[in-house]
């Protein structure tokens, strides 16, 4: 499970366009918390805190604990608008989280065991069929990452769903099918080798092909 971060902000008395603008102007970013079957909250928080967040990667898959008037509201981002131009952010909606909800998230997919994959030791690489997966997880529980082990796996293997040990109450979205999530796959180099050598097997016998052919005719 990712770390809960921290976040302080403030209560926004006034709603509307004016008086998100204004909440910019005075260095602030207007946001919402909603869901849980409890009223939208409005707030507003440091545009220089957003950013540090931003910056760090995964803004939008982190929870947090968004504190207003010394009372702390888990929530998870659902949505960012940024500006056209200055890429500033300029609103962000937050999804309450409720203990014992579940919600559907893109998570990110972690490659472990290149060490010990025969396929890469032979100069295989890694397709990346999936570099997330769509998965319903608990909403107070958010997993940082799914972990594929490639251990073991030669040129032409793949890791499938059915090979990831997920988290306790997560589950994929795609139930119909075992998917793949990535493969071990040739280099292009030694597919061209591989394709030469078939080439000229075939011209090889090809040529053996004629001679018996022609030594048919004397």
């Amino acid at each position: 499970m990712a770390d809960v971060i921290q976040i302080k902000a403030e209560r926004r008395d006034r709603v509307g366009k004016g008086a998100s603008r204004a909440a910019r102007r005075q260095g602030y970013v207007p946001a919402v918390i909603y869901g849980g079957k409890q009223d939208p909250e409005s707030i507003q928080i440091p545009q220089n805190v957003i950013v540090s967040l931003i910056n760090r990667g995964g803004f939008m898959s982190h929870t947090y604990d968004v504190e207003v008037d010394g009372k702390a509201t888990r929530v998870l981002p659902r949505d960012l608008q940024l500006h056209p131009v200055s890429d500033e952010p300029q609103h962000i909606d937050f999804l309450r989280l409720v203990k014992g909800a579940t919600i559907v998230m893109d998570i990110p997919v972690v490659v472990i065991g290149e060490e010990t994959s025969p396929g890469l030791k032979r100069g295989g690489v890694i397709n990346h069929v999936r570099h997330d997966i769509e998965l319903e997880v608990p909403a107070d529980a958010i997993p940082e990452s799914i972990t594929i082990s490639v251990d073991g796996l030669d040129i032409g293997d793949a890791a499938k769903i059915s090979d990831v040990t997920l988290p306790k109450g997560v589950v994929p979205t795609i139930t119909d099918r075992d998917f793949t999530i990535l493969a071990i796959v040739a280099p292009s180099g030694l597919k061209s080798k591989e394709g030469a050598a078939a080439d000229e097997a075939d011209d090889d016998a090809e040529v053996e092909t004629t001679k018996d052919a022609e030594g048919g005719e004397d």
